[in-house]
């Protein structure tokens, strides 16, 4: 039987966020023993968006661009009991998503 690997994916807005969570994923690996593939960048998103400045239709048109960037990271994992148990018990901090698929 093949051994089941975890696919840890991670997004933010703020890049160090995200950057610190793969820090304490990577310590967690490094203490249980389990082989890890990552942290591998995947493309920021950017979404923008115009903003119209007036308040009315009249006068200059002046236009405010507005930004988010989202940030995005994959760590691959052996799925080991005690790894993803401590992977479960991190503080994840607010703006940063983490989600966990196991694969076979």
């Amino acid at each position: 039987m093949p051994h089941q690997r975890a696919r840890i994916s991670l997004s933010g807005t703020d890049s160090s966020k995200v950057d610190a969570v793969c820090k304490q994923i990577k310590e967690i690996s490094t203490k249980t023993g389990v082989d890890m593939a990552g942290p591998i960048p995947l493309p920021t998103k950017r979404l923008k968006v115009p903003i119209r400045k007036g308040p009315d239709g009249g006068g200059t048109s002046t236009i405010d661009h507005w930004e988010m960037r989202i940030h995005k990271r994959l760590i691959d994992l052996d799925a080991d009991e005690r790894a993803l148990r401590a992977v479960m018990r991190i503080q994840v901090p607010d703006g940063v998503n983490i989600e966990i698929v196991l694969k076979s």
